[in-house]
């Protein structure tokens, strides 16, 4: 039997996956589909994936979810669409370009942790143009324009035959509506548009050596930007709805950066969105702050003008590696692969694994962190994004000793999510110290969805985290988007606050617990310190 009612389709492609889920008029999440996509790494910090397959995976996800759900496809009113902030390069008629030396045209993708453009990055940096005030002071290699320069000074054949350089959710939208509009979420978070102004400023562009970018009156990275939530031309066209098993003309939202879309889905509990931090802790982590008005915060990207709520400013933050870091710290142990194996047969991933046996271990999972007691993890092995801004950053783990059994592989588990936890702490405050003060932290991804590690979160960064009751708000965020491009909500942020609700709070320890928690950040500061010092040795 079909469900009855309007639906909604949410849409996520995150890192390695891409996925999509069927809600109702509720937000109540009727089903949801997956597909892996291919990430190749090379040599450089080069990382790369292909528009093609990404589109493949999003309508097979689409179908499936939609089948999964029992809902008939002339039900659905709306489909957005989030995905990460990675750069699309095609060139005319949509073909394909190689970004990389690979030569492969598939490959044209140069995905948002690719660090190629550090060097291009700083030297952006020297200029101390006026437009890196709303990057935080300083932009990052994951950003669009620096990897544009690198691209031209590496690739220029590249460069100059692109018809189109897309954010990966702008290009998503593209495809699925033949509309060349970006979302202000997308450019004015990784491309330097000044949504508070709605322009470009040709005289970045000019100063930094992307003047080609300003003399064509930036056609090929966007002439029309729209609002997250924007209905975009006329819908699915034929071609986009044959492929992904909808109606032609099926309402399409300007999409969002994936984290973002996360921010959408939970930072309206409670309707006070500027109370609430998003944190969505997934392969990497990302903080969302809203405010009233423009905050600066040195080392946190933004202040971003609507590119999350509407009509609000947004300070982003988090780090480069957070889920990937632990996965990493993890491989280093020798009680890995035993590990592992004990994970499988349980089936369950390994730090999902971990959590449990800490837990165990314990009276209350707040306790968890004395058994790291002597183990320390600045887990920066990717930079630091926020709010050092950071990309030379290196991870620093001391304490370890010769032990080999699992029980040490949980005492560094748990003193690698404390680390994640004082980043975060250190990002609260320094966006407080310059007026963005939040009170909850509202957590989603797929790294924080076990009770253990919400708790020790709290305990670490000093704050409430509050679990939403949606089980996948990234994908709900995606959904609310096409919602308001279907005009079944006034606007935005009444969608937000209708749709999201909390399901418990997690509140920090005190006492001893916090005792111990203050003095262990004291010391990962340090330790971050002691490390930028020591890096030139």
């Amino acid at each position: 039997m079909k469900q009855p009612g309007i639906h909604l389709i949410g849409v996520d492609v995150g890192t390695g996956s891409a996925r999509a889920g069927a809600f109702d008029l509720g937000g109540r999440m009727l089903a949801s589909a997956r597909r892996d996509i291919s990430l190749w790494r090379e040599h450089g910090n080069l990382v790369e994936q292909s528009s093609r397959e990404i589109w493949e995976a999003v309508c097979a996800s689409v179908r499936e979810a939609v089948e999964n759900a029992g809902i008939a496809p002339d039900t659905v009113a709306g489909i957005g669409f989030d995905a990460t902030c990675s750069l699309v390069v095609l060139g005319p008629g949509g073909k394909s370009l190689p970004v990389g030396p690979s030569q492969d045209a598939d490959r044209d993708i140069i995905v948002w942790m690719d660090h190629r453009a550090t060097g291009q990055a700083e030297r952006i940096n020297a200029t101390g143009h006026e437009v890196l005030k709303y990057v935080g002071g300083r932009i990052s290699p994951e950003m669009e324009t620096p990897k544009l320069l690198w691209l031209k000074e590496n690739r220029p054949e590249v460069f100059a035959a692109a018809w189109q350089f897309f954010d990966l959710a702008d290009f998503l939208t593209w495809r699925a509506t033949g509309s060349l509009a970006r979302s202000t979420c997308t450019v004015t978070c990784k491309w330097t548009y000044l949504a508070h102004e709605r322009r470009w400023d040709p005289n970045y562009f000019r100063t930094i050596g992307l003047e080609e970018l300003a003399d064509e009156s930036f056609v090929r990275i966007g002439q029309e930007i729209v609002d997250p939530g924007t209905a975009l031309a006329s819908g699915l066209t034929e071609r986009a709805a044959k492929e992904l098993g909808l109606p032609t003309g099926t309402a399409v939202a300007a999409g969002m950066i994936d984290a973002h879309a996360g921010g959408i889905g939970t930072v309206g509990i409670g309707g006070a969105p500027q109370a609430n931090l998003g944190y969505v802790f997934g392969t990497s982590s990302c903080t969302m702050t809203s405010t009233a008005g423009p905050v600066f915060v040195p080392g946190v990207w933004g202040p971003y003008y609507s590119a999350m709520v509407p009509g609000m400013w947004l300070n982003e933050g988090g780090q480069s590696a957070a889920g990937a870091a632990i996965d990493q710290l993890l491989r280093f142990h020798p009680a890995a692969a035993e590990a592992a194996e004990l994970a499988q047969r349980k089936g369950v991933a390994l730090p999902v694994l971990l959590a449990d046996l800490a837990a165990a271990k314990c009276s209350t999972p707040s306790e968890a962190v004395k058994l790291a007691t002597g183990l320390h993890v600045v887990p920066e092995f990717l930079g630091n994004r926020a709010p050092h801004a950071d990309p030379h950053a290196r991870a620093v783990i001391v304490g370890l000793g010769m032990e080999r059994d699992i029980d040490s592989l949980v005492a560094l588990y748990v003193a690698g999510l404390c680390g994640i936890g004082y980043g975060l702490r250190q990002i609260v405050d320094t966006q407080a110290e310059a007026g963005a003060a939040v009170e909850n932290v509202v957590i989603s991804g797929g790294a924080g969805q076990h009770e253990f590690v919400r708790q020790l979160l709290a305990d670490s960064s000093g704050k409430p985290v509050v679990a939403p009751r949606a089980s996948e708000p990234v994908l709900l965020g995606a959904a609310i988007l096409g919602a308001v491009a279907a005009e079944k909500f006034a606007d935005m942020r009444d969608a937000m606050a209708r749709l999201s609700s909390a399901e418990r709070t997690y509140r920090p320890a005190q006492g001893e617990i916090a005792d111990i928690h203050r003095r262990r950040f004291e010391g990962f500061k340090r330790l971050q310190i002691d490390a930028q010092t020591l890096r030139s040795c």
